[in-house]
């Protein structure tokens, strides 16, 4: 992903993603989950940041059916 991004003339600033799960828990991956997604998009890990909620037993995340997430990146053009 990061030779696409660069090829195409952007660099990543930064992401933010949110996990919705009841299960598991992703604490103790949170800074694997953080270096592979900084690692596959050629940015450093301090600028990606990875949460987790739940729906408190609502919907289809909240039975354990399934996870949702949501991430936002703000890219820059490259000069």
């Amino acid at each position: 992903m990061a030779a696409l991004l660069q090829e195409r003339g952007w660099a990543v600033v930064n992401i933010d993603a949110t996990l919705i799960a009841q299960a598991p828990k992703v604490g103790p991956y949170r800074p694997e989950m953080e270096a592979n997604l900084s690692a596959a998009l050629g940015t450093d890990a301090d600028r990606v940041n990875v949460k987790a909620t739940t729906e408190e037993h609502l919907g289809f995340t909240g039975d354990g059916s399934g996870m949702a997430a949501h991430a936002v990146a703000l890219l820059e053009r490259l000069p």
